[in-house]
């Protein structure tokens, strides 16, 4: 730790929506306008979708931190990545620096705030200020509920098995299928043999200037598709009482 006398700096993961910036919260907002050093991923032509999001609430005087993260299948490789952030991170808290790490949807939800996070909180105090998370921003867009009464929910990655995504889809009434770009074919042929298909919903960029919503997804290519998108799927016949 460092000097008694030194009060260290606290980290914070502040969610900033699925993409409208008007989606932001009144506290992340304030938190990102007061904060010495601002903290976000970026792709490899150093693009943060988190900053953008935010871009109204950052001020000059702050410092830029930009971490980029390899879109790679290979897990050493993240590990790596946010090792060599997250000691970056203490050494601007233990200089008495708060650092506010920027989060797509919410930090806790599929966030990579939280592989730093496990990195710093034995260290250094840390606070989460959650997020609107994409599955409710797309619900919203939709303008149809995730689930009602007694309907079961779940939200499963594109990045799991073909035969754990087929399961959830026989076995619960509403699922978001989140990380759906890499693995939409997949998706699409699995809504197919589950007869599933005419009962999903294909979003991308929720919020965004792009964004792109597809409630016929058997107009969808059977190709990849962009990181930032998802399917949901809820069943046609539905209690409303």
């Amino acid at each position: 730790m460092s000097d008694q006398n030194k009060k260290d700096g606290c980290f914070f993961g502040v969610g900033v929506g699925p993409g409208d910036p008007e989606l932001i919260t009144l506290k992340a907002a304030r938190l990102i306008e007061r904060a010495q050093l601002i903290c976000y991923l970026v792709n490899a032509d150093g693009d943060s979708q988190s900053r953008t999001i935010a871009q109204a609430h950052l001020n000059p005087q702050q410092i830029d931190m930009p971490i980029y993260m390899p879109m790679s299948a290979d897990p050493a490789i993240g590990s790596a990545v946010y090792d060599d952030a997250a000691q970056a991170i203490k050494q601007q808290l233990g200089a008495g620096k708060d650092v506010v790490f920027l989060c797509e949807g919410d930090p806790l939800f599929f966030g990579s705030f939280a592989y730093l996070l496990t990195r710093i909180e034995d260290e250094f105090p840390c606070e989460v200020i959650p997020g609107i998370a994409s599955p409710h921003g797309a619900s919203a867009k939709l303008k149809k509920p995730l689930t009602m009464l007694k309907e079961s929910y779940g939200v499963i990655s594109g990045r799991h098995s073909d035969e754990e995504i087929r399961q959830a889809l026989l076995n619960l009434d509403s699922i978001v299928i989140m990380k759906a770009g890499r693995a939409r074919p997949k998706i699409l042929k699995l809504l197919s043999e589950t007869n599933r298909l005419h009962e999903a919903n294909y979003l991308e960029y929720i919020g965004r200037e792009n964004e792109r919503i597809i409630e016929d997804v058997s107009t969808l290519p059977h190709e990849v598709g962009p990181y930032f998108s998802l399917f949901i799927v809820l069943r046609d016949e539905r209690a409303r009482t």
